[in-house]
């Protein structure tokens, strides 16, 4: 190839970057560098799109000194990029910074910066570029609004969330395509107790015509979370099986919903079944939350037994060790039946992961307390003062 036209090696560039090849993206970039291939914004572009999607922060801001020193800062395309870049590596003041200097803004670069805020949860500082947008005469766009709804979510600002919803009705001609915007809606009104508002824009979701208002997998995982993270466990459970009478192929996410509903409500038949039919009837393969609200719904039942074996399995299946907190719930079993050996076994495992955790010891010291063994709670007091660890001593917050 003529190292003086930089387009084939651009594409080549920005295929590896589409495909999600992002380190032979950044070597390619490299090799054009090095061997004075003219450098244009779409390489650029590509380069940092790259190094985004890997969070790779040196490599960006390589490419960015190159930019501020071959005078492509004043393109918003880059400058997007960048923001982008730094938003993606919460590296927020730098992607404050970029969006600053770029001369004529787009909704692009303020809804990469507005992404950086969300990821970093600085809610009110995402608000505050809302507020700003009119006056760098950006417009609101289907992001942007996703993003204030995240926003309002996260600081329980339900009138103001109300008001976003009031104008998105009003500006957007058909909302039921949009199924983020939609899902974003459903959240928002769930994180802000009003589960019943959810219920009505997850019910509206379904009014159109045609299979694309049919609400999706998105639509119904969202409910899902609702329902599960305001204690309605039973509708949960109702909802997963009105969303496989139509049709809709659960996900990861909607099985964590669903199995931590049965882990509340202690349907062990139904959580195991539940388990065994994200590999046989969807072909999913269960991760680590999977395990971890299984092994905790058997611990609750007394199963131990069956725990353990979970544990083993999940551990043979390449998923590493198990948490903290499954130990935790195995030692908590433990106490309440009795059963030494295997509380001593997950008390230690526990340790070996956080030797610092206060409430292993204490719960393991309530099992030797159960039993009797004065001796070995001797020992643990002993083991904790030397490691510097106390019990905290509880308070009230009202």
């Amino acid at each position: 190839m003529n190292p003086k036209n930089p387009i084939p090696f651009n594409v080549i560039l920005s295929g590896f970057s589409r495909n999600g090849l992002a380190f032979n993206a950044l070597k390619t970039f490299s090799f054009m560098h090095i061997y004075g291939v003219p450098i244009d914004t779409y390489t650029l572009c590509s380069s940092l799109t790259a190094s985004s999607s890997i969070r790779n922060v040196k490599f960006g801001q390589q490419v960015h000194a190159l930019v501020a020193k071959s005078g492509w800062s004043s393109s918003v395309f880059v400058g997007s990029a960048l923001v982008d870049l730094y938003s993606k590596s919460l590296v927020i003041d730098d992607a404050e910074g970029v969006f600053d200097e770029i001369p004529e803004k787009n909704s692009v670069c303020a809804n990469a910066l507005l992404s950086g805020y969300g990821e970093a949860k600085m809610w009110l500082e995402g608000l505050k570029l809302v507020r700003k947008m009119p006056m760098l005469n950006l417009e609101y766009d289907h992001f942007t609004l996703s993003a204030i709804l995240r926003a309002c979510a996260g600081l329980s600002a339900i009138e103001f969330g109300m008001q976003v919803h009031a104008y998105l009705i009003r500006r957007i001609y058909d909302v039921g395509k949009d199924v983020f915007l939609q899902s974003s809606l459903i959240e928002m009104y769930g994180k802000c107790g009003l589960v019943g508002k959810a219920w009505q824009v997850f019910n509206l979701a379904g009014i159109g015509k045609g299979k694309e208002h049919q609400r999706d997998v998105v639509l119904w995982t969202s409910m899902l979370g609702v329902y599960g993270r305001t204690g309605h466990n039973e509708e949960v459970v109702r909802l997963y099986q009105e969303m496989l009478k139509e049709g809709i192929k659960p996900d990861e996410v909607a099985f964590v919903t669903v199995l931590s509903a049965c882990d509340h409500t202690g349907q062990v038949n139904l959580g195991v079944e539940l388990f065994k039919s994200m590999t046989h009837d969807f072909g999913l393969d269960p991760g680590p939350e999977h395990y971890s609200c299984l092994i905790d719904l058997l611990c609750r039942a007394g199963q131990l037994d069956r725990a353990l074996r979970l544990v083993n399995e999940m551990v043979h299946k390449g998923h590493g060790s198990c948490s903290v907190s499954m130990w935790g719930a195995l030692l908590s079993a433990c106490k309440d039946c009795g059963n030494i050996e295997l509380g001593k076994l997950a008390a230690q495992r526990a340790i070996d992961l956080d030797p610092q955790n206060v409430g292993v010891y204490i719960m393991l010291s309530n099992l030797y307390a159960k039993l009797g063994m004065w001796n070995e709670i001797e020992q643990l007091r002993e083991l904790m003062k030397e490691r510097g660890l106390k019990k905290d001593v509880g308070c009230s917050w009202i």
